[in-house]
């Protein structure tokens, strides 16, 4: 037979105090209610005896706080991703919250369920990168007063927390990098998209190549062409269309790693003639031969101030807040791909 769970009432029982009194000690407000060191410890020290585990739902109930938080991304499994979630989740367990982190594959159909999904179940808030499509279902979280941060990318028109990292100027910088060091004809492959990280990235690019006197050569790949594992085939196409390039700048790493492999596949000497750049750093570009260049985002500063931004929304109680747009700078590590062959 399972054994049936052990309740707050049953402790108040063995050690004859009232339910209250427990509670009090076990949520942390013996403190705050003159609850005596003995008594405090005397319940701690029984709790831990007999492996005392709270009913999360009822407690959620009863307070209203769930002590969860989503964490939703467009690929965990991505490198970038998932490292930061890794970091994230270090900070908000230190703040006594744990963290469901999930993926909606840039898709506003599956954004859409999850956040309904995670609604129902009061999570405490959302911690959101946004699939192209969902302004009006941020705007009814905000609304609602549902505490969300946007992550690495935002809707221009919402007034909405958010974290990001100013792309036009990183993707410039880069750029720039790859001509100072006498690369002309540089192509630039990226995603079509209209959303703000993605836009910026070709803005930086853009202004950069012109400010220098030369033509932007730009790939655009349809996102569902990528989910469809179609991408290295528009940037081997395009490669064979542009053999005059002598530089590359991907705008993500995931394009990178597509483009890495296109270079192997096909003409493996690419790799070391061609100037390379990768947006977002992998581990493995240290180990690449050469070591691939790359634009690294700030993951600790990032995490920091998505928690820095969500603490103050989660403590409200009148629903009245300021949103704050954070926007944080970039570090390019450079390394063997882009410098002067």
């Amino acid at each position: 037979m399972k054994k049936k769970p052990v309740s707050i009432r049953n402790i108040a029982e063995e050690l004859k105090i009232s339910v209250t009194t427990v509670s009090f000690v076990l949520n942390g407000k013996a403190k705050e209610k003159h609850i005596s060191k003995e008594l405090t410890k005397k319940v701690l020290d029984y709790a831990k005896l007999i492996n005392y585990r709270p009913n999360q739902i009822a407690q959620s109930l009863r307070t209203g706080k769930s002590k969860i938080l989503v964490f939703m991304v467009e690929d965990i499994s991505n490198n970038f991703f998932s490292k930061l979630a890794r970091i994230f989740e270090d900070i908000a367990y230190e703040k006594g919250y744990k963290v469901i982190f999930c993926s909606n594959e840039n898709d506003d159909e599956k954004s859409n369920e999850l956040i309904n999904l995670f609604k129902y179940r009061q999570v405490d808030g959302f911690i959101i990168v946004p699939s192209p499509g969902i302004k009006n279902t941020i705007e009814e979280l905000v609304q609602d007063h549902i505490p969300v941060v946007l992550l690495d990318r935002f809707f221009e028109e919402l007034d909405c927390n958010s974290v990001v990292i100013d792309n036009v100027q990183a993707s410039f910088d880069a750029t720039k990098h790859l001509v100072n060091n006498k690369f002309t004809n540089i192509g630039f492959i990226t995603t079509a998209s209209d959303q703000s990280q993605m836009k910026g990235r070709l803005s930086g690019y853009e202004k950069a190549v012109l400010e220098m006197g030369l033509k932007p050569n730009t790939l655009q790949i349809p996102f569902n062409e990528i989910i469809k594992g179609k991408g290295k085939d528009y940037i081997y196409n395009f490669l064979q269309q542009n053999k005059d390039l002598d530089a590359v700048f991907f705008a993500t790493n995931y394009l990178a790693q597509s483009g890495l492999e296109v270079f192997k596949e096909h003409n493996p000497k690419l790799v070391k003639d061609l100037g390379i750049i990768a947006f977002d750093d992998n581990d493995m570009f240290k180990i690449y031969d050469p070591s691939i260049t790359s634009v690294s985002q700030p993951l600790e500063e990032i995490s920091a101030k998505l928690m820095d931004l969500m603490l103050p929304l989660l403590k409200k109680k009148d629903g009245h807040e300021i949103n704050h747009k954070v926007m944080l700078k970039t570090e390019l590590i450079i390394r063997e791909s882009s410098l002067l062959k």
